[in-house]
């Protein structure tokens, strides 16, 4: 396991682009789809011990938003060599834990290079107009260090956002485990 930093997109930049396959359905999400409303874009994984840390709260938490804010999970993982992110066993990952939206396939990985995903859990939450107004940790829970995941954080900006209140900008960063880059397609983003 290498934990690693979110690289924390610049708070205003404009939601990137994506149309990918659905773990669930097979059927292609785009970013159009979202329309103008609140969206998270969570890049996540099954295998990730930090991730598994999470996710039992993750899916509470996107039952709890369900309607207030869309929600788009993504995989970028290489499945060649981390067969556990392979798109049937995301499905069975959302389906276990109530994940209440779309868990993608990022087979490219080009979405995730588009975000400066680094990590996962990696979080993004965009405004109605998708500028970016929170990426950050999910709550301080990590593996391991005792503390229960409740999605704090993420809750505490999400509820800003929803009543039209400031969102901080003092935002801790995202930690977890490296996003799993095919060999040779590692982003340039890491300094």
């Amino acid at each position: 396991m290498v934990a690693v930093n979110s690289e924390m997109l610049e708070l205003g930049s404009q939601a990137p682009d994506f149309a990918l396959l659905d773990a669930m359905t097979q059927q292609k999400v785009s970013l159009s789809e979202f329309g103008s409303q609140p969206l998270l874009v969570a890049f996540i994984s099954a295998h990730c011990p930090f991730v598994v840390n999470m996710e039992a709260a993750f899916g509470k938490f996107s039952e709890d938003y369900e309607g207030k804010i869309a929600m788009v999970a993504i995989c970028s993982n290489d499945v060649e060599g981390y067969p556990d992110d392979a798109p049937e066993r995301l499905a069975a990952q959302a389906i276990a834990h109530g994940f209440a939206m779309p868990y993608l396939y990022d087979e490219t990985q080009d979405v995730a290079k588009a975000y400066k995903a680094a990590c996962t859990p990696d979080l993004y939450l965009f405004d109605d107009a998708h500028k970016l107004v929170y990426r950050g940790q999910f709550d301080r829970s990590r593996p391991g260090n005792g503390v229960d995941p409740d999605g704090a954080d993420l809750r505490q900006a999400a509820d800003a956002l929803i009543a039209g209140r400031d969102i901080t900008q003092d935002q801790i960063p995202s930690m977890g485990c490296n996003i799993k880059w095919k060999p040779g397609n590692e982003p340039d983003y890491f300094g």
